[in-house]
């Protein structure tokens, strides 16, 4: 961490939620491979959420009238790092995505009856969510082409639609869906709209948890197929104004791409724990460590600058955000997104091959981000795509117009 984005606030929080991840929380990590993620929400998970209300850490992105700790953008950041150290760390405080993508949305555009609703139960942690936007039919990476319509009838918009990646779904209490409310529209940009959908309406089908890298997931720590089929739900449910999905999608993604990112350094700060450690510890046939080989001393120093780097460029980004809002940063937020998830993935390699056989195996938590965190290039747009508005804009300052 550096003291450049440090605050008073920061100084006294952060020793306080790193003894709690790793003091509380890394210890239940035992459990993942032997109960599902669902079992544990209701047990070892739901015990440490309230250990944290009561260490006054609950919730650090929301502000102290809402029951949380009232943190700014980059403060939260340099929190995020810190929770990412454990894949449980952001749900046991009540910050992981969607729910906090949700939470963020419906505070600032949701009713008053919304909010009474679905909002502050999901503050307090008592329901979880879901986001449903992408379709199987269509790219992931362009939300202005989906199939998922929302026709009004009266008082009611019955929607009909397909979709998968709806992340967390199983379980969840309520979705908020993408759909198309103006399909004849010739702007593709304020087609779609955003509508809240509870999972206990008969027309929300949930068809399956997507087995990933071999594991399906349950509760939380899952992605689902589900399909919506003349699921009927109030006007009242539409969340900002009819016409704005494509806006409120935006606008909710730039602040969790820095979310993202920062838990991702935090997991690279885990897994470069893990391979110095082990480097150092870990004899080869000649009786030298792994740490003596020129090799690792080079895995080791790349390792170590591109982390700093990283973290560097995020937190100046979330900074920008928090001064200038997120539309003036989005070349950033781009650049950060591609580089981070490209930095995750070659510190967790590593990692693994200092580990050699034990790296690949479930006994250590290197396996387990390894096929978990492989989407980082694609989710929130894949790198390509961010790449592509960095080069333009780049370009365009030599008169290339693309």
């Amino acid at each position: 961490m550096t003291d450049l984005f440090s605050t008073d606030k920061l100084k006294s929080l952060l020793p306080r939620i790193q003894a709690f991840i790793r003091e509380e929380v890394v210890p239940v990590e035992k459990i993942l491979h032997a109960k599902s993620f669902i079992q544990m929400e209701k047990d070892e998970l739901h015990q440490l959420r309230q250990k944290a209300k009561k260490e006054g850490i609950w919730a650090p992105h929301l502000s102290e009238q809402e029951g949380g700790v009232g943190l700014s953008l980059s403060e939260f950041g340099q929190v995020s790092e810190v929770l990412g150290y454990s894949p449980l760390g952001h749900f046991v405080l009540n910050c992981q995505a969607p729910d906090i993508g949700n939470m963020e949305l419906l505070h600032k555009y949701a009713s008053k009856e919304l909010k009474d609703k679905y909002l502050h139960p999901l503050q307090q942690g008592e329901i979880r969510s879901c986001f449903s936007m992408t379709e199987p039919e269509f790219a992931g990476s362009n939300p202005t082409r989906m199939a998922t319509t929302a026709i009004k009838d009266g008082n009611e918009y019955v929607i009909n639609g397909h979709k998968w990646f709806t992340s967390s779904a199983d379980g969840a209490s309520f979705a908020v869906v993408m759909a198309v409310t103006d399909p004849e529209g010739t702007h593709a940009h304020s087609k779609a709209s955003m509508i809240i959908v509870p999972t206990d309406n008969t027309g929300f089908k949930f068809v399956r948890n997507i087995s990933i890298m071999g594991e399906e997931g349950s509760g939380h720590s899952s992605h689902a197929e589900v399909r919506y089929e003349n699921c009927r739900v109030p006007l009242a449910n539409l969340v900002g104004e009819e016409g704005s999905g494509f806006k409120l999608a935006q606008e909710r993604l730039g602040p969790g791409r820095i979310h993202h990112c920062m838990r991702w350094i935090g997991i690279c700060e885990r897994a470069f724990e893990m391979m110095c450690s082990y480097a150092a510890k870990r004899e080869l046939a000649e009786n030298v460590p792994i740490a003596s080989k020129q090799i690792a001393q080079q895995w080791i120093a790349q390792s170590r600058a591109e982390i700093n780097a990283a973290r560097y460029m995020v937190l100046h980004t979330a900074y920008g955000i928090d001064k200038n809002g997120a539309a003036a940063m989005r070349v950033e937020i781009s650049t950060i997104k591609f580089f981070v998830a490209n930095v995750l993935k070659e510190v967790l390699d590593r990692a693994i091959q200092v580990h050699g056989g034990l790296g690949i195996t479930d006994d250590t938590i290197l396996s387990s981000w390894y096929r978990h965190e492989r989407a980082a290039r694609i989710y929130d747009g894949p790198d390509e795509v961010h790449q592509y508005v960095v080069a333009r804009e780049e370009l365009r300052k030599y008169g290339v117009k693309l």
